[in-house]
C-alpha cells in the first residue's frame, strides 16, 4: 500500500506508507542489534546463535513500529533511537513466541519468513532455551530503555507490566494454548475471537498501550490506543487467514499452513468475502477510535489499513 488512508483530506499529500515502513524497519533492526549487543554477553554461546537466528530473521516489525507511532501520537518527546530501544522489547517477545510456536510439539513448522525455522537450524533444545531467555531479556530491555528515556521507576514498571501481562497466560501464551486445544475441531466465532484476542491481539495491543504509557498520554488517548490495538489485532488475524488460502508458501514465507494443521480460521467459518468484510469493519473501528479521541496520526491510520491490504 502506497496511497493515503481512506478519508485523507483533499490537497493533502498522500502518505507514503511503503517508504515509512522501510525507514521504520531500519530503525527497528538497528535497535535489535543494539539490544543483542547489550544483553548478548549474558547468554552462553550454545543458545546465543539461536537467539540471533530467531530475533534477526526479518519480518514486518509491525509491533515496535506501532509502539513508536503511539508514543508520538501521545505527545512523547524522546529521540527515535530511545523510543525504538524501548519498542524492540515487543519484538524480543514476538521472536520467542515464534521460535516456540514453530517447535515440533507445537506447529512443527519448517519455514518462517522464508528461512528454515530456528529449531531446524539449531535443534529443539537450544531453541527452547533461547526462546525462554528472551523473556527476561525483553523485561531488562524495557527497564534499561525507560531509564534512558527519563521515565521514572513507577512509569517504567507500568510499561514493563503492560508487556508481560500481554505476553503471559492471560494474553499470548494463553492464546497459544487455546490454539493447540482448538486443532482438529470447529470453533465458534466467539471462541475464535477469544483465541486471537489473546494469541495475536494481546501483544499487538500492548504495542499501542506501551507507547501511550511511555509518553504519559492522557486517559482518552490511552483508551483509544487500546481499542485501536484490539481491533487491529483481530483484523491482522483475519488477513492472515485470508492469505493462508490465497497465497503460496513461497509468498508467505512459512510452512505448514493453518489448513494443513486443521485449525479453525475466519475463512473456514465465514468464507472469503465475509471474512474480508469483517476484517475491513475492524479496520474502520480502529480508525474511528482514533478520530473520537482526536488522534490525527497519519502513520496509525495508514497502518490500520495496511493490515488488511498486505500480501504476506
Amino acid at each position: 500500500m502506497t496511497s493515503a488512508p481512506t478519508g485523507e483530506s483533499p490537497g493533502v499529500e498522500p502518505f507514503d506508507l511503503d517508504g515509512h515502513l522501510r525507514q521504520e524497519a531500519r530503525s527497528v533492526e538497528a535497535a535489535l542489534e543494539r539490544s543483542l549487543d547489550r544483553i548478548g554477553g549474558l547468554i552462553s554461546e550454545p543458545a546465543a546463535a539461536a537467539v540471533s537466528h530467531g530475533v534477526l530473521s526479518g519480518g514486518k516489525r509491525l509491533r515496535p513500529i506501532l509502539c513508536h507511532a503511539a508514543y508520538r501520537a501521545g505527545g512523547g518527546l524522546a529521540s527515535d533511537e530511545q523510543v525504538y530501544d524501548l519498542a524492540v522489547s515487543l519484538e524480543l517477545i514476538h521472536a520467542y513466541s515464534l521460535m516456540h510456536d514453530d517447535l515440533p510439539c507445537m506447529d512443527d513448522a519448517e519455514l518462517r519468513r522464508g528461512r528454515p525455522t530456528t529449531h531446524r537450524v539449531h535443534g529443539e533444545e537450544r531453541t527452547v532455551w533461547a526462546g525462554a531467555s528472551l523473556i527476561p531479556m525483553a523485561t531488562s530491555q524495557v527497564l534499561w530503555a525507560g531509564e534512558r528515556m527519563g521515565l521514572g521507576r513507577q512509569q517504567a514498571a507500568e510499561v514493563a507490566s503492560l508487556l508481560l501481562e500481554a505476553a503471559g497466560a492471560g494474553g499470548m501464551v494463553g492464546g497459544q494454548a487455546l490454539d493447540l486445544l482448538g486443532e482438529g475441531r470447529r470453533l465458534t466465532a466467539g471462541e475464535l475471537d477469544t483465541l486471537h484476542r489473546h494469541k495475536t491481539g494481546a501483544l499487538l495491543t500492548a504495542a499501542l498501550t506501551m507507547g501511550a504509557a511511555a509518553a504519559a498520554a492522557p486517559a482518552s488517548i490511552r483508551s483509544a490506543m487500546a481499542t485501536y490495538g484490539q481491533a487491529v489485532g483481530l483484523a491482522f488475524q483475519v488477513a492472515d487467514d485470508l492469505l493462508d488460502v490465497t497465497a503460496t508458501a513461497e509468498e508467505l514465507g512459512k510452512k505448514p499452513s493453518d489448513q494443513e494443521l486443521a485449525k479453525s480460521t475466519y475463512v473456514a467459518l465465514f468464507g472469503l468475502e465475509e471474512a474480508r468484510r469483517r476484517g475491513n469493519a475492524l479496520v474502520s473501528q480502529a480508525r474511528e477510535a482514533l478520530l473520537r479521541a482526536g488522534v490525527e496520526s497519519r502513520p496509525l491510520h495508514a497502518l490500520a489499513e495496511f493490515v488488511m491490504s498486505r500480501r504476506r
